[in-house]
C-alpha cells in the first residue's frame, strides 16, 4: 500500500487506525460511518490506547479513502497469517480430524451498486469457528477456478476440507492431496457417472456389507425430529479413476414433524480420501454435518449481526475490507469465548476495555 495515498497516515500509523475498525466492529459497529462514530464517541482515552495521537479518530471519508486505498490481497494474506498462528496455538480440546469448510458468500448490496469483486470465498475451522482465508471474486462462477489460488494459501497438512458440490473436481482433490491434507467432498450432478456408481453401491448394500460401516444420529429441533445416518464403503477402490480416493459415502436425512407426523427424506452422496482407519463412519458424519457450520457461523452472522448484505461499500478494495474486518472481529470473539456474537457485541460496546484487551492492549492503571 503507498502510504501517500490516504492522507490520515501522515497523523496516524495505519495499525493503529485498523485496531480501532477491528475494536468498533468488535463493538457491534456495521459501517465505516459506525466505526468513525466509535472513535468520537468513546474518547481519547481509548484513542490513545490504541496509539491514535489525535482527539479524534479518523472520519467516515478518511476510513473510506484508507479501506480503497489497501492491497484486499494483501490485507487477506496477513488475516491469515494470524488466523494460522490461533488455530495452532488453540488447540484446547483434542479432535481427531481437523476440518476446514470452504464456501462462497456475495456482499448483495456491494453487488448492486455495481463493485468489481463482490463473491468472497471463505474458509472457516469447523472446530473454532474461526475465519482462516478468503478470497475476493467477481461472483459465484468464478468460484471454481479460483479455489486452487485459496487452497495454496492454506496450512493443508493433516488437515480435512470440505467443499460444496461446484468444487467436486479431481483437480481440487489433487490440490488438497498435494498439500498434505484430504478431502470430503460431495457429489452431485456436476460428477453425473461417479455420483452414479457411488449410488449403485450402497444401491446392493447387502452384497457389499463387509466394505461398509454405518453411523446414526437423532436430534430434536424445536418441533422437528431429525434423523442422520451415514455409510461409508471402500467397496469402489481400485475401481473409482479419482484422486485418493479411499471411502465412498451416503447420508441419509430424514425429518419428522412431531405434530403432524409427517416425514420427508433426503439423500446425498460424497468421496473422501480418507481410509477407514483415519476416520470411522461417525466421524465422517460429524466432518460432513460440520461443513454447514460456515452458513451459521459466519455467513448467518455477517448477514443479521452485521447486516453485511445492505452494505452498498463498493470502490477499490473496500467492500473485502469491511467483511475482513468482521472476520477478525468474529473470530476474536469466538477465541474469546462468544456463542452469540450480537450478545458478545452488546457487551463488548458496554464494556471497550474487553474489545481492546482481545486485541491485545490493557488500560493503565
Amino acid at each position: 500500500m503507498d502510504t501517500r495515498r490516504v492522507p490520515s497516515l501522515r497523523d496516524a500509523l495505519l495499525l493503529p487506525v485498523l485496531l480501532l475498525c477491528c475494536v468498533a466492529v468488535m463493538c457491534g459497529a456495521r459501517s465505516q460511518a459506525a466505526i468513525a462514530d466509535w472513535g468520537e464517541n468513546y474518547g481519547t482515552r481509548w484513542l490513545t490506547r490504541l496509539g491514535i495521537g489525535r482527539r479524534r479518530g479518523p472520519s467516515q471519508p478518511t476510513l473510506h479513502r484508507i479501506f480503497k486505498a489497501l492491497d484486499g490481497a494483501l490485507f487477506e494474506r496477513c488475516v491469515t497469517r494470524w488466523a494460522e498462528q490461533a488455530l495452532t496455538s488453540c488447540a484446547g480440546q483434542p479432535v481427531a480430524l481437523e476440518a476446514l469448510s470452504i464456501d462462497g458468500k456475495s456482499l448483495r448490496g456491494s453487488a448492486g451498486q455495481g463493485a468489481a469483486q463482490s463473491h468472497l470465498l471463505g474458509v472457516v475451522s469447523q472446530r473454532l469457528g474461526l475465519v482462516v482465508a478468503q478470497l475476493a471474486v467477481s461472483d459465484k462462477s468464478h468460484e471454481a477456478g479460483e479455489i486452487e489460488a485459496l487452497l495454496a494459501a492454506l496450512v493443508l497438512e493433516g488437515r480435512v476440507v470440505t467443499c460444496d458440490a461446484l468444487h467436486t473436481h479431481a483437480a481440487v482433490a489433487q490440490t488438497i492431496l498435494a498439500g498434505g491434507g484430504h478431502y470430503l467432498l460431495p457429489v452431485k450432478d456436476n460428477q453425473p457417472l461417479l455420483r452414479q456408481d457411488i449410488a449403485l453401491v450402497f444401491e446392493h448394500a447387502d452384497r457389499l456389507s463387509d466394505t461398509i460401516t454405518e453411523a446414526r444420529t437423532t436430534d430434536q429441533h424445536g418441533g422437528r425430529i431429525e434423523t442422520r445416518c451415514l455409510r461409508a464403503s471402500t467397496a469402489l477402490q481400485g475401481y473409482l479413476d479419482w484422486p485418493g480416493h479411499q471411502q465412498v459415502l451416503e447420508l441419509r436425512r430424514v425429518v419428522t414433524d412431531k405434530r403432524t407426523g409427517t416425514t420427508r427424506s433426503e439423500v446425498a452422496h460424497a468421496i473422501t480420501s480418507l481410509e477407514p482407519k483415519q476416520a470411522s463412519a461417525r466421524q465422517l458424519l460429524e466432518v460432513w454435518r460440520g461443513h454447514w457450520h460456515i452458513e451459521n457461523r459466519l455467513h448467518w452472522v455477517r448477514d443479521v449481526t452485521f447486516d453485511e448484505d445492505r452494505s452498498q461499500v463498493r470502490t477499490g478494495d473496500a467492500p473485502q475490507v469491511m467483511a475482513a474486518l468482521r472476520n477478525i472481529a468474529i473470530s476474536l470473539l469466538r477465541l474469546c469465548g462468544a456463542q452469540n456474537i450480537a450478545a458478545a457485541c452488546r457487551r463488548y460496546a458496554a464494556q471497550p476495555a474487553l474489545a481492546l484487551a482481545a486485541v491485545g492492549i490493557r488500560l493503565r492503571e
